[in-house]
């Protein structure tokens, strides 16, 4: 399949920018659609980049800018709502992913490449996130078609500079020395932003990956414990982590979703009732600890 001209949604996110990058090497057109274009100078130096400000949820403005599109990925998703029925999961995670189908087939589009998630079912999932990722899934590969060609990518939790998972644990382990920890034995196989972005880039154009489900995960599992006293190692800090019992990690997480920016919510802690971790899947080769301690630097510096 030749491919030049491809239409990113979530292309200004944490893995959407290693992605728009990775492309932009690649000489192809990328077009990324975004809520607010000035906010991300970065992509806009690239040469073979346009920012383009749409709402995605508006169904003839992806109509418009599909138009003349070889390849779309969809790499949008939220780990928490506005509210708590669902609802918001269910508008990024379910209609998005009919309108997709819909402007892609209005447009011809021939190759699709959709971010889902490990954990992601729409009935066995624990949380609204899973559940909701999980239906959207099925979705687009229950719709493709003979001019449609799908492929989905299920990563377990994504790491890399500028991520939101290690990042934000050496930000809690920085106020206080002693980190309360909700889910402490829940496992998790780490994966590097590089390879996730890796993975979408060598699928654009490889039709032995058409209808195929990727489960992605690095080469080794942690528990959650031992992956936040990593962190505290690496800055080179001394904390005290206290794994917290199901009962009292399900009443954190009910306190923390009122706070302003919802650090963790009820259905994160649903989420971490089900380990993160690869059965059958492809196991990526970048490890934690090979990448980790270079971000971290500027934490250790000044904690």
């Amino acid at each position: 399949m030749y491919v030049q001209n491809t239409c990113i949604l979530g292309g200004t996110g944490f893995v959407g920018g290693h992605l728009v990058t990775r492309l932009a090497k690649q000489r192809l057109q990328v077009k990324v659609l975004t809520r607010r274009r000035e906010r991300h100078r970065a992509l806009l130096v690239l040469p073979t980049v346009k920012l383009i400000e749409s709402d995605i949820h508006d169904p003839a403005q992806l109509q418009h800018h599909f138009q003349g599109c070889d390849v779309v990925i969809n790499l949008v998703g939220i780990l928490n709502e506005k509210g708590r029925d669902g609802s918001g999961f269910r508008r990024v995670h379910v209609e998005l992913a009919h309108k997709i189908i819909q402007a892609c087939k209005n447009n011809r589009v021939t190759r699709l490449l959709h971010m889902s998630a490990l954990g992601a079912h729409p009935t066995r999932g624990a949380s609204f996130y899973q559940r909701t990722k999980g239906e959207a899934e099925d979705y687009v590969h229950a719709n493709a078609s003979e001019g449609l060609n799908i492929t989905s990518f299920r990563p377990s939790v994504i790491f890399g500079p500028g991520d939101s998972f290690i990042n934000r644990f050496a930000t809690l382990l920085k106020l206080s020395p002693i980190l309360p920890l909700a889910c402490p034995n829940v496992r998790f196989a780490p994966v590097y932003v590089g390879d996730v972005a890796d993975a979408f880039a060598a699928a654009l154009t490889d039709s032995t990956t058409y209808g195929r489900r990727y489960d992605l995960c690095g080469p080794r599992e942690y528990p959650l414990k031992a992956i936040v006293q990593y962190t505290a190692s690496v800055m080179g800090i001394k904390r005290r982590v206290i794994g917290l019992p199901d009962r009292l990690s399900k009443l954190q997480a009910m306190m923390l979703e009122y706070i302003p920016g919802k650090p963790m919510s009820l259905d994160n802690y649903r989420s971490l009732t089900q380990d993160n971790i690869c059965r059958n899947g492809e196991h990526c080769p970048t490890s934690l600890e090979s990448i980790v301690p270079s971000y971290l630097q500027r934490y250790k510096r000044t904690s």
